[in-house]
């Protein structure tokens, strides 16, 4: 079979496996226009509210001067553009970057699985990040003492560690031949590493209300170390997945279909699901576990956009991360002076629409 027909029918396939009246590219880019705003809109609303008033024209005045070759002139004071840029800004940037990585990396484990219902926490991503930041805060040296933070580190291997078990147990089973296989294999090791973790909260009680605080999730920063920390992790992520996007409408067809145009399955498989754990477990290490985001926001992408993972993915990275945005501001403003953990936030509003979508579009988990 040659390159060229090989192209041509699989434009054809995702053609007929698109709904029956597919976007065309100028609508694509309507609602990528429409992210973007989302994204901008929310990270204006996350600068302007806090627990110090920044005054609007102030803000815009002060971010209008940090570009090259302009002088507004008096923007802020310089405490307020302290705050604006050594604490505030970081922290809209990170949970942008976080917000994003969990909304694309769900859309693209929901691709390589067929399965709605797949977040970015599946084969053990959860559980092994969750493991390590227990060790790091029971056992891990002092962060005084430290040239780098040990939790990130400590949960960024942690969660690979126990995405590696559960390939390695869904390899030897099968998982190959069956992508249920490779599910179940992260269920296992989850529930195996959860009990490990479990057992070392039970001996080190003094640590449980640190744990607890970061598995509840939380964007709190210290300046621009922690989204440089992730930045180039989820660059790579986001670039290697966004890249297979077609290859994903093709895999929502079946893996004979997709096997007879010369796809290797198995290999696109490996290929995403690596860089989506990649950019979710660099984004639970600076972040705790933050639920709903990765299932939420696709399944409202494919709502109101449709169903191809061209649109999908783009559009899921951008409103994600407005969603994050906004739940932040939501997290540190409603029990001012007092912060409420984001991952509160996301299952308060998150549980509630996915039952809403559950029961509304039940097409969408047959």
């Amino acid at each position: 079979m040659s390159e060229q027909p090989t192209r041509v029918t699989v434009e054809a396939i995702v053609r007929a496996d698109a709904p029956a009246r597919p976007a065309p590219a100028r609508l694509r880019r309507r609602w990528l226009a429409a992210g973007v705003a989302s994204l901008a809109s929310a990270m204006v609303v996350a600068i302007a509210f806090g627990p110090a008033g920044l005054p609007v024209g102030g803000v815009i005045s002060e971010l209008v001067s940090a570009l090259p070759g302009i002088e507004v002139g008096d923007g802020l004071s310089d405490r307020q553009a302290g705050i604006l840029w050594q604490i505030r800004l970081p922290r809209i940037v990170l949970g942008a970057l976080v917000g994003g990585m969990l909304a694309m990396s769900g859309a693209a484990y929901q691709g390589v699985f067929r399965n709605p219902l797949a977040d970015p926490y599946l084969l053990g991503v959860a559980a092994g990040a969750g493991l390590g930041a227990t060790l790091a805060i029971a056992y891990g040296p002092n962060s005084t003492t430290w040239a780098v933070d040990a939790l990130p580190l400590f949960a960024f291997a942690g969660a690979f560690i126990g995405v590696a078990l559960a390939w390695a147990v869904g390899h030897t089973a099968g998982a190959s031949r069956n992508v249920a296989t490779l599910i179940l294999a992260g269920v296992a090791v989850a529930a195996f590493l959860t009990a490990i973790q479990t057992f070392v909260q039970q001996r080190e009680s003094d640590t449980l209300r640190t744990v607890y605080g970061w598995i509840l999730g939380r964007l709190s920063t210290s300046g621009w170390h922690e989204v440089l920390l992730i930045l180039p992790y989820v660059t790579i992520s986001a670039v290697v997945v966004l890249l297979h996007r077609r290859l994903l409408d093709v895999l929502s067809v079946g893996d004979d279909e997709a096997g007879t145009l010369g796809i290797r399955t198995t290999r696109v498989r490996l290929v995403v699901v690596a860089a989506a754990t990649l950019g979710t477990a660099a984004a639970v290490a600076v972040s705790g576990l933050i639920g709903f985001v990765g299932i939420i926001v696709p399944h409202a992408v494919r709502l109101v956009a449709g169903t191809s993972y061209r649109i999908v993915l783009p559009l899921s990275l951008l409103l994600g991360a407005a969603f994050l945005v906004l739940a932040d501001v939501a997290a540190r403003s409603i029990a001012s002076p007092a912060e409420l953990p984001i991952g509160v936030i996301t299952a308060f509003f998150g549980a509630p629409f996915f039952a809403v979508v559950l029961r509304t579009n039940r097409r969408l988990v047959q």
